[in-house]
């Protein structure tokens, strides 16, 4: 442990500083009791050493020790103010393991002065002294916090989420209406029910009628007679990634599992494997709301500290690639752990006691810049962070509500608790689009790929699959244009657009469901995401993300043979429309011959405005009228 040393220390005094017989009789019998780890009676022959002799230093030392073992932090504290106030030179690293202690216990005013009173001394070692001004750093940091305070409103969920049991490890769907938390539970077994032996399992609730209904047993397989728990809800709540220990196919202490919903409720749990588990400690999984990264905590080797946070990407063959660290902006020499990326999927929290904080485990927010790198980590403040361990905090997509367990603020263990987070740790909105693929005519659910697209920077932001059902979830972070691409084999894919560059908050997602047409001849779909210059026929750069879909759409299907016809409204004389319709569907074509797809497979045609999709009444109107559109006219 951390005082291992001192012990040897006190013993290595040759000369206990005692004139009284009995007294000495008391200390030598507690050395005994202590070397053989009896505490108990060992304090128990210490206080009887004190009680005859009030100055034996020896005592009151060896009993701040002891009493630092058995976490008994108060009689720690006086036993070292005690042994400091008898001598202040006789053991002078006393002086800082009472700074340290009272830095524990959130003491912080006392530890900076002990702290500062060790350093001043110069008496410890180098090492001793690295830890002392690190711990100063944290003491000055507390103190600064605690007047500077951050809004924090906790909420407990109430008696449908929590009892009389630990509940911890929230994780929540995007949409916010399911939740799933891990609970501390008495073992049963069939015909015999044991109150002192206890194991982790997963209960669920929805949302419901504007409250969450009472947690249900999630049952098997998810749940065995062993520990399961630190799980992840996959944004749309298909998968569930959790931590298991010590089974038959583990590969270290705790591996990562997961397990699939399917029609017929969670699939067997899987493990994941290498890489991602190791002959080492992985746990605490939070998996990214496109399902392609996995972050989570690891004392695997090649890391930063103790614990780590690490992170696995899925490769372009669909395997999960080696873990990479995520490096030394989020790890230190200390502890991270509890990892949470939120649904914008750029804004990571995550728990430490190496990055400067209150002590024990902080909360911090890390987000990437424009370059893919984690900035300085941000400690979320006073009181979400105090100086005991505060771990596995989630936050809703909408980015407004943190959910989070504590002891600290219930009488019956650990509860489930939600607070408004506020701004300067929030992350960006997210707002998402729901609803269910199937096939035009019909009506067929289909597995299907949804991809999300920044139109700006033409890369794949967010990406999700329908289940067996056809349901889908896919997230759309806000102040950003998008493209949407639904594609699945053997069918024409369906094109959408979002504009939500400077929208920072939408009331309501969106809810929609998307046919899939068959391919074959005929079958057209409208390219939502093809822009030209007002009134021109050039290409915007925003249109490259839709095109280059339109590319590889063909190549996956090379008998494949369109058109790409352009429309406009009824604003202006029949010849310009005429015209300007016809260079806009040139210009695609044009694009696409020049990215390799031959001019056999390729035609264009303007309409002009022939063919209106609606009323050109309105601007709304006339704007759907302004379209491209891809037509299949041949499939071989």
């Amino acid at each position: 442990m951390f005082f291992a040393g001192l012990l040897s220390a006190v013993v290595a005094q040759q000369v206990p500083r005692t004139h009284s017989g009995k007294a000495l009789k008391h200390y030598n019998k507690a050395r005994t009791h202590y070397q053989f780890l009896d505490f108990d009676q060992a304090a128990s022959e210490l206080f009887n050493a004190i009680k005859t002799d009030n100055q034996f230093i020896d005592a009151h030392l060896l009993l701040a020790e002891l009493s630092v073992d058995r976490k008994d932090y108060t009689q720690a504290i006086e036993s070292y103010r005690t042994t400091i106030g008898i001598d202040p030179l006789f053991f002078p690293n006393a002086t800082y393991s009472l700074g340290h202690i009272e830095f524990l216990t959130g003491l912080y005013k006392e530890s900076k002065e002990h702290l500062e009173l060790f350093l001043k001394e110069g008496k410890g070692s180098k090492n001793l002294e690295e830890m002392a001004r690190k711990e100063l750093k944290n003491c000055e940091f507390a103190l600064k916090a605690i007047e500077n305070p951050v809004p924090f409103n906790p909420l407990n969920l109430g008696p449908n989420i929590n009892s009389n049991y630990d509940e911890y490890w929230p994780s929540l769907t995007a949409d916010g209406h399911t939740l799933v938390i891990t609970v501390l539970v008495p073992v049963q077994t069939e015909g015999s029910f044991q109150p002192t032996r206890k194991q982790e399992d997963f209960y669920i609730s929805h949302w419901e009628n504007g409250e969450w209904t009472k947690v249900e047993n999630i049952g098997r397989p998810l749940n065995s007679n062993q520990n399961e728990g630190a799980q992840s809800l996959s944004s749309d709540g298909h998968y569930m990634f959790f931590t298991a220990c010590k089974r038959k196919d583990g590969f270290g202490s705790c591996d990562i599992y997961y397990s699939m919903k399917t029609p017929k409720g969670w699939s067997p749990p899987v493990n994941m494997g290498r890489p991602v588990n190791s002959g080492s400690w992985e746990s605490q999984p939070s998996i990214s709301p496109d399902g392609r990264t996995l972050y989570f905590a690891s004392n695997r080797p090649g890391g930063k500290g103790k614990m780590d946070i690490w992170k696995s990407t899925v490769t372009k063959d669909e395997h999960w690639g080696e873990p990479e660290n995520l490096g030394d902006k989020i790890n230190t020499p200390g502890d991270e752990m509890s990892p949470f990326i939120h649904n914008d999927n750029q804004t990571l929290y995550f728990s430490s006691n190496g990055q400067v904080g209150m002590g024990g485990f902080d909360l911090f927010i890390s987000k990437l810049d424009k370059s893919g790198n984690w900035n300085t980590p941000k400690n979320l403040g006073y009181p979400i962070n105090t100086h005991g361990d505060e771990l596995g905090l989630v936050v809703n997509a909408k980015g407004n509500k943190a959910y989070f367990s504590s002891n600290r603020l219930s009488d019956a263990g650990k509860d489930i608790f939600k607070f408004d987070l506020y701004d300067e740790v929030r992350p960006l909105e997210v707002t998402y689009m729901k609803g269910t693929v199937y096939e035009e005519g019909t009506k067929k659910p289909l597995t299907a790929k949804f991809e999300l697209i920044s139109l700006a920077s033409k890369e794949v932001i967010m990406q999700a699959f329908s289940d067996q059902s056809g349901e889908f979830l896919v997230n759309i972070p806000t102040n950003m244009d998008y493209a949407l691409n639904v594609s699945k084999e053997r069918y024409l894919f369906y094109s959408d657009h979002f504009s939500l560059k400077g929208v920072r908050e939408i009331t309501d997602p969106f809810l929609k469901d998307i046919p899939l047409k068959f391919l074959k001849p005929g079958e057209i779909v409208i390219l939502k995401n093809i822009f030209y210059e007002t009134d021109l026929f050039a290409l915007k750069s925003e249109s490259e993300a839709e095109l280059n879909k339109i590319i590889e759409f063909l190549n996956a299907n090379p008998g494949i043979r369109i058109e790409i016809s352009g429309h406009t409204d009824n604003v202006g004389n029949i010849e310009y429309n005429q015209k300007l319709s016809e260079n806009r569907a040139k210009t695609v074509y044009q694009y696409l011959e020049q990215n390799k797809i031959g001019k056999e497979r390729l035609a264009y045609k303007g309409y002009g405005m022939l063919n209106p999709v609606t009323t050109n009444d309105t601007e709304e109107g006339r704007a759907m009228n302004r379209r491209t559109e891809l037509k299949i006219l041949e499939k071989k």
